[in-house]
């Protein structure tokens, strides 16, 4: 898979041991979330697995963020800076070299097919036609991309910008292929993933960077990233699952097939409903709300009829996240069924009556499951390529910045140096 790289060059200060960032290997996960900032330093072994030694999170204000996108610059920036800080406190080092995560309901991530019949079949495949074929992807899915985003914005000049791309699977006469450079023949068939978001969401985030003078290695859609982290090294890998990052202000959901990104879209309801639902149904502030709502169980002191209203706030929130789930799972329109597995990642996800609710009940009914999907929680343990070396443990909520983290090492192996072909693609993937 390659990503969409965009650097901002800022000049270089200076790590606390008084070298320059990013000498000794690391690099830095920023997960801007609506609830919290989540920051990860990790080095890069030898084995190209990462090691993480640094872990930060700050919370936001409230008018931070609005729908999964940056609200207030200068807010966000000093919230980013404290959980900089504790990052690099444990890591005992600065880095600069960042990839950050974009959400909100505007990104578009989609895969398209593209058949391309080539005039002389006898002819091995090129990087200069592979680059040509991408080019010409990139470009139409980016016009749909912007048709869209023009019509929710009512703005048909809207600017907006590719933050991702990843080849999905490359098909030539019939046969899938892993590496399409040297093949020959005449029908190639590629399934393409691209994403876009608008350039004001893109350009905030660039203005964080540049304010916390990070280098911003790349910026990457976030359950997309949450694929990274689930197929980690595994180019081959048969995975196939519906991924939710249920956040505080959206839900993001990609679908996997086979090891491919078929798409990924977002629609604007997070945890934070569910807390407004409680805070509203018992007359109690946003942060006593929030506890409740985390709880394993309701608290004891809590009185019976208390806690009959918790539930029935959290329920009747339920019943409204799980219809933008089911239309937001309609819009994919995937030739084939839906995974039956779904993996559950964000703060969000924590909420037991709401991983209850999609295991148990028959809200998937109207939808193209060969069956009940199973429904599992995504933990540390289940990335591949990833060891904690902190002592901070780390949890379904920061799956996200995990997720960056193996982003930022797909972008650099696309560096000129590489000469494998996922570098090869990956580089391709970039111009």
């Amino acid at each position: 898979m390659g990503f969409k790289k965009k650097q901002h060059k800022k000049e270089p200060f200076k790590a606390k041991n008084g070298n320059d960032q990013g000498d000794d290997g690391t690099i830095l996960a920023l997960d801007i979330g609506t609830e919290y900032v989540k920051a990860i330093i990790a080095r890069q072994n030898k084995q190209s697995s990462l090691e993480i030694i640094g872990i930060g999170r700050a919370h936001q204000e409230a008018s931070n963020m609005y729908a999964g996108a940056i609200a207030d610059i200068p807010g966000v920036v000093a919230v980013c800076e404290r959980a900089l800080a504790q990052a690099e406190r444990m890591a005992n080092v600065t880095c600069k070299t960042t990839v950050v995560g974009i959400a909100g309901e505007l990104v578009r991530g989609n895969t398209s097919t593209i058949r391309y019949r080539r005039k002389n079949g006898n002819k091995p495949l090129t990087e200069q036609e592979m680059s040509l074929i991408i080019q010409r992807v990139q470009e139409r899915a980016g016009e749909q991309a912007k048709k869209e985003i023009a019509i929710e914005t009512n703005n048909p000049d809207v600017e907006i910008r590719l933050i991702n791309s990843a080849i999905v699977s490359i098909m030539i006469d019939g046969y899938k292929i892993s590496n399409p450079i040297g093949f020959k023949g005449t029908d190639i068939s590629i399934q393409f993933y691209t994403a876009f978001a608008p350039m004001i969401h893109v350009s905030a985030i660039e203005q964080v960077c540049a304010e916390l003078s990070l280098d911003l290695l790349a910026v990457a859609v976030e359950p997309f990233a949450v694929c990274r982290a689930c197929l980690g090294d595994e180019v081959d890998s048969g995975l196939s699952a519906i991924v939710m990052d249920i956040g505080g202000g959206t839900t993001d959901i990609a679908v996997v097939d086979d090891g491919g990104v078929e798409g990924t879209k977002m629609f604007g309801i997070g945890g934070r409903s569910f807390t407004h639902q409680i805070s509203e149904a018992l007359g109690i502030d946003f942060d006593l709300a929030e506890r409740y709502k985390l709880s394993i169980d309701i608290p004891a002191r809590v009185a019976n009829d208390t806690k009959e209203k918790i539930l029935l706030a959290i329920r009747r929130n339920l019943a409204v996240w799980l219809s933008g789930v089911e239309i937001t799972l309609e819009e994919f329109n995937l030739s084939e069924l839906l995974p039956s597995k779904i993996l559950l990642c964000g703060g969000g996800a924590g909420l037991l009556e709401l991983q209850e609710t999609l295991a148990t009940t028959d809200w998937f009914k109207d939808l193209p499951f060969a069956r009940r999907p199973v429904v599992h929680l995504i933990e540390y343990q289940d990335i591949p390529g990833i060891h904690n070396a902190t002592e901070t443990p780390l949890d379904y909520s920061y799956m996200t910045a995990i997720g960056l983290l193996r982003v930022a090492l797909d972008t650099m192996a696309g560096a000129p140096a590489e000469t494998g072909i996922k570098a090869k693609l990956a580089k391709l993937l970039q111009n």
